[in-house]
């Protein structure tokens, strides 16, 4: 059974920092893009950025790029949200999501992702 665990998130200053990590397991495949999103309460789940496996190509929403990083470790079946400039716009839970293989979705879309984290809470304060 795939499982994706995320930790990381915390409560951090505006202008501060934070690395969120998500390692997945259970299976005996090869990722083929994993992903960050993000909920803030009474909003719908946003993309914020996604880095395909195998080639370590990014893509980044607009309102975080400059600011967050996704970087992954093949080794540890490991990815990586650095979060610098940290706002309160930020505050949310964050989600990991995981794919296998392409789709007919977009990589922004949340259907494009068949696996997720249960969510790390994310709190800037201003």
């Amino acid at each position: 059974q795939v499982q994706l665990v995320e930790s990381g998130g915390g409560l951090v200053q505006a202008g501060g920092s934070l690395r969120l990590s998500c390692v997945g397991s259970g299976g005996t495949f090869s990722w083929y893009r994993m992903g960050w999103f993000r909920q803030a309460p009474g909003k719908e789940r946003e993309f914020v950025a996604r880095i395909t496996w195998g080639s370590g190509l990014t893509y980044y929403a607009d309102s975080v790029k400059g600011r967050f990083t996704i970087s992954r470790d093949k080794a540890k079946n490991t990815v990586y949200l650095q979060m610098d400039s940290l706002k309160p716009e930020d505050t949310a839970v964050y989600y990991c999501a995981a794919s296998t293989s392409t789709s007919g979705f977009s990589s922004s879309n949340p259907a494009a992702y068949p696996y997720w984290g249960q969510g790390t809470q994310v709190t800037v304060s201003s």
